[in-house]
């Protein structure tokens, strides 16, 4: 049985759709929202400017070329304003903001966690994989891995894997492949779509996909879904963190901080309205388990039936 798409908002989601289908505004409050967070991270101690010029004065010519596919076709959901970007995720600017970007929105998950609070959400993910998943993997596909923070933090525990970062922004690989190389670890960085990867049937042990379906419509997420079933091995699983559209936080968001986050992920309707439990068993999953790791976050954890 096929799940039924709701794509109807609710009422507050239709007020701020309704402000941002008008372009003088949806581009003053993507402004406002990067604006934000830049002041946020320096008033956390977290060199935003100071980093992104850096990593400007770079010649990014070897890293880009060592990652990119010159044949890749980008899905057209893709080649469209994400995170502030009016080029979203096909941009250097929006690669090099990426680390203190993290850094500033998870600061406030927890009243307490300031600049940590990106470590904590991710420490919580990995605490949930190793009580769900006893075995360890031995083969890992970061889908949707950025600039790497997520696949880094994979490695870190489980080090005795071979892992896989995939993504589709080719300056957000090359950023990754850099890193890469700063912390003298070897990662397989494959420039492709996460719907159609190209990779082997059957090859991986784990494939985790860290903040990611939020910023997909829900074609997308079932393609992928389908995609990560045809990877696993018999037995594997797929780990999902990202938001929990059934939190309280997001029920109690004012409305101009609301505004603010719908500007920038222009796919949140489709996310928050999607029985991403359903779709998974749809694509072969097992019923998944579902944990909480954040006052805003769920990780869910699936096996290949």
């Amino acid at each position: 049985m096929m799940t039924v798409v709701k794509n109807t908002p609710d009422m507050a989601s239709s007020l701020v759709n309704g402000i941002l289908a008008i372009k003088p505004l949806a581009s003053l409050a993507k402004h406002q929202a990067r604006q934000m967070m830049i002041k946020r991270a320096h008033q956390l101690g977290i060199p935003w400017k100071a980093e992104v010029e850096t990593l400007k004065a770079r010649d990014w010519q070897y890293d880009v070329n060592q990652v990119k596919n010159a044949d890749l076709s980008y899905p057209e959901y893709y080649l469209t304003s994400f995170h502030a970007y009016e080029s979203g995720n096909m941009s250097w600017l929006a690669a090099f903001e990426v680390e203190p970007a993290a850094y500033a929105v998870h600061a406030k998950i927890w009243q307490d966690a300031g600049a940590q609070g990106d470590t904590k959400l991710r420490q919580n993910y990995h605490n949930i994989l190793e009580k769900y998943i006893p075995k360890q993997p031995l083969q890992i596909l970061d889908m949707g891995c950025s600039v790497g923070m997520s696949t880094f933090a994979l490695q870190n525990l489980y080090p005795n894997a071979q892992i896989t970062g995939l993504d589709l922004s080719p300056y957000f690989l090359a950023v990754a492949h850099y890193r890469a190389a700063q912390k003298k670890v070897k990662i397989n960085w494959v420039h492709a779509a996460a719907e159609s990867t190209g990779l082997p049937d059957a090859s991986f042990d784990l494939v985790s996909i860290f903040l990611v379906c939020h910023e997909l419509p829900q074609s997308a997420t079932r393609q992928i879904f389908a995609e990560a079933r045809r990877l696993l091995r018999p037995g594997g699983h797929l780990a999902i963190m990202d938001m929990n559209p059934k939190a309280e936080a997001f029920k109690m968001m004012p409305a101009y901080v609301f505004t603010l986050l719908k500007s920038t992920e222009p796919y949140l309707d489709e996310y928050f309205s999607l029985d991403i439990e359903q779709a998974l068993i749809e694509a072969g999953f097992a019923a998944p388990v579902i944990a909480s790791n954040s006052p805003r976050h769920r990780t869910m954890i699936s096996q290949v039936i």
